[in-house]
């Protein structure tokens, strides 16, 4: 027996009629009608073709996603950091700093002038890092003082007010060479014994002879840098200079040099016990980041030479230099850009 239904007798029939239907379904499980129903419905139910018929679906499908509805944020906070952090390392902005290299030995007392003065630049976007050696001897004016040589501006300033002396040496050189000063650093010169010592020595390159060694190559401990510095006895201001610089070099490119990595915590802490500086945290490693560039694109390394000043005795029987401007501010435009 095989029961139809009515097509009036759906599911999709109003409430009334469908309560009147759930009871028949009762009656109709009661008398077995259900089970020819059931199978029925089954046999309704299966799939018309086999399995082998069926279209392959593909395990992989690509989904596309809005793209105004994906999550930007995070790609813009990342581009925004790159490009801070770009901007930090790369950006065309000079820094000026003023190196100061003092005599204040203990047989000299606990004042002392600056016999060393260099004015540099690092412009990390190039990299350009310069450095132009000042003569100790150059007849200047002197904030607070009149005219003087160059290098007792740090002398009287500290004499006056002790920790002044940068301040004052920072100012004498913007005032005269009119070029912005941003930070100094200042070196004590018994410390540079103890700074070389911990690198292991230096290794210089001399073209010709300078300071009792000859032309060559010479490895020197601490206690021979600071001679090669200081020895005045066969050399003048001007060749002082060069060897001011040749000496900051050697330390320089041995700090950096793989075989001196071990070296360097023993070498931090000697020239932190060196140098006093006004160069914040977060300048350092911007300067640190141009630093290492110049053993491709080299330093600019230059002094006031002798066709650049006019020696003359002043007043009171003292040797001095006058400054050609003439002469000088050429190289100033070159090396800081003013």
């Amino acid at each position: 027996m095989e029961l139809l239904l009515p097509p009036n007798r759906r599911t999709d029939l109003p409430l009334q009629d469908a309560s009147r239907w759930e009871g028949r379904e009762g009656a109709l499980k009661g008398s077995g009608i259900w089970c020819k129903i059931s199978a029925r419905m089954l046999e309704k139910t299966q799939p018309t073709r086999s399995l082998n018929d069926m279209q392959p679906v593909r395990a992989w499908q690509p989904v596309t996603l809005d793209r105004h509805k994906s999550p930007r944020k995070p790609r813009f906070r990342s581009l925004l950091l790159g490009g801070v952090l770009l901007a930090y390392l790369f950006g065309p902005f000079r820094t000026n700093i003023l190196l100061l290299g003092t005599d204040d030995l203990p047989e000299r007392g606990v004042l002392g002038r600056t016999d060393t003065i260099i004015l540099t630049t690092v412009v990390p976007l190039q990299p350009y890092v310069g450095m132009l050696s000042i003569p100790r001897d150059l007849w200047v004016s002197v904030p607070n003082v009149g005219e003087q040589r160059i290098n007792t501006a740090y002398f009287f300033a500290e004499a006056d007010q002790p920790g002044s002396g940068p301040s004052a040496a920072m100012h004498t050189i913007q005032d005269n060479f009119n070029v912005p000063v941003h930070y100094y650093a200042v070196i004590h010169m018994l410390g540079l014994v103890s700074a070389v010592d911990a690198l292991g020595g230096v290794d210089i390159q001399l073209d010709i002879p300078m300071a009792d060694l000859s032309a060559g190559a010479h490895h020197l401990d601490g206690t021979q840098a600071l001679a090669f510095v200081r020895e005045r006895m066969s050399s003048n201001d001007f060749e002082r200079m060069q060897r001011g610089q040749i000496l900051l070099l050697a330390m320089f490119r041995k700090s950096l040099s793989p075989a001196s990595w071990l070296n360097l915590p023993q070498f931090i802490l000697a020239m932190a016990n060196t140098i006093d500086t006004n160069i914040p945290i977060w300048q350092w490693p911007r300067l640190l980041f141009a630093l290492p560039r110049t053993f491709i694109f080299g330093v600019d390394s230059r002094t006031i030479t002798r066709d650049m000043v006019t020696p003359f005795q002043t007043s009171g029987g003292a040797q001095v230099l006058a400054p050609n401007w003439d002469a000088i501010n050429p190289v100033l435009m070159e090396m800081f850009g003013r």
